[in-house]
């Protein structure tokens, strides 16, 4: 019961996160400091999810299969493959090197 509860509370507070959202003013959308942090947030934001699940475990740091398939998605996205490209070098990067570990 109190997982659907916390669930109950954390959709409505999101409503009212976005009913706030919708309640700032134009002008203060447009300044170039908010732009340019709306522009460069979601970036930082998905490179702190990446590095967190790639070398976190637990309450420590851990170098594994993941760090070698993200240093090949890296890789990949430096010779400018595409988007399939590079999440399949991550992806078979990662699993060859823990069939190889065992």
């Amino acid at each position: 019961m109190n997982v659907w509860i916390a669930i109950g509370l954390t959709a409505a507070a999101c409503y009212l996160v976005k009913l706030l959202g919708l309640l700032v003013p134009a002008g203060a959308l447009e300044r170039p400091h908010v732009r340019r942090l709306a522009a460069l947030l979601p970036v930082a934001l998905l490179a702190a999810l990446t590095a967190q699940q790639t070398f976190g475990q637990g309450t420590g740091l851990v170098l594994d299969a993941r760090a070698a398939g993200l240093g090949a998605a890296a890789l990949a996205l430096v010779l400018r493959a595409p988007f399939l490209v590079v999440v399949g070098a991550a992806v078979l990067v990662t699993a060859g090197v823990r069939a190889l570990a065992g």
